[in-house]
């Protein structure tokens, strides 16, 4: 599990079971199945007539990745390049297709076949960018399904409160203070479940998958690079200390103050 992940989910439960245990005469109060469900399916209502259905079955695939802990091997993707592009000057085009097939990095493959498919380098960056560039609207998009939420669950508990707090209005009349209540715990819950998921979910996995595309099109600019240099026939050397200098500047703006080791693998 990502480490950063776990950490926030522990912090969470610990934050809300010290407030529940501190504060409330009995913290099964605060669990009522009808406030939940009201935040929850209508957030999901409202998701899916906001998105195609081949989106938004994406949503837990999408949790298990921000989950999941994920590495992104620069220094690897660095030293396959500049071996390739030694192999490469050397003219021996065989041994270049070997090496590429031990290449895990799809984008790294499709950049160096380019190459050695004598495809003119202007060529080669503009496939490579639309690439990027595709990458990062669908990245994008899959981060806004999560902020869409975020809109919808603190609004559908604010509905939760509404219907609370009719009810209410009917039973004061009827002196019964046990429905009024209980009507007064729905009209509440609702909200306190709406701003929870949207604050302490939604948000934050959105928050995550842009943090994580950011990373990914680095290292693909990163790679950019080193295909451009190859097709210059740069020295394997210069490209190895460009590349480098370009992971430790990205480590830089992204992560201010952070330890710059070029060669350290970046994770999400």
């Amino acid at each position: 599990m990502n480490p950063s992940t776990l950490i926030g989910i522990v912090a969470s439960v610990l934050l809300l079971g010290v407030v529940l245990f501190f504060s409330a005469e009995d913290p099964r109060l605060f669990l009522d199945i009808p406030s939940l469900a009201i935040v929850l399916v209508g957030t999901l209502a409202a998701t899916f007539i906001s998105y195609p259905l081949s989106e938004v079955v994406r949503i837990f695939g999408l949790i298990r990745t921000v989950v999941r802990r994920e590495h992104l091997y620069t220094s690897h993707d660095i030293e396959d390049l500049v071996a390739i592009s030694r192999t490469w000057m050397s003219g021996n085009i065989r041994a270049v297709e070997a090496a590429l097939e031990n290449v895990s990095n799809p984008f790294l493959k499709t950049g160096v076949q380019l190459v050695i498919d004598m495809t003119p380098e202007e060529d080669i960056i503009d496939l490579l960018e639309w690439r990027i560039a595709r990458l990062r609207a669908k990245e994008y998009a899959e981060a806004q399904l999560f902020r869409v939420m975020a809109n919808y669950a603190p609004a559908f508990g604010m509905l939760g409160t509404l219907i609370g707090l009719v009810n209410l209005l009917f039973l004061l009349g009827d002196g019964d203070m046990t429905s009024v209540g209980r009507h007064m715990a729905l009209a509440l819950m609702t909200t306190f479940y709406g701003v929870l998921f949207a604050n302490l979910l939604f948000k934050p996995v959105a928050v995550k998958l842009e943090r994580r595309t950011e990373q990914r099109v680095a290292l693909m600019n990163m790679v950019l690079q080193g295909i451009s240099m190859m097709c210059q026939k740069r020295s394997p050397t210069l490209m190895r200390e460009t590349l480098n200098s370009f992971v430790a500047e990205f480590q830089d703006e992204i992560n201010d103050g952070s330890s710059r080791r070029p060669q350290a693998q970046a994770q999400s």
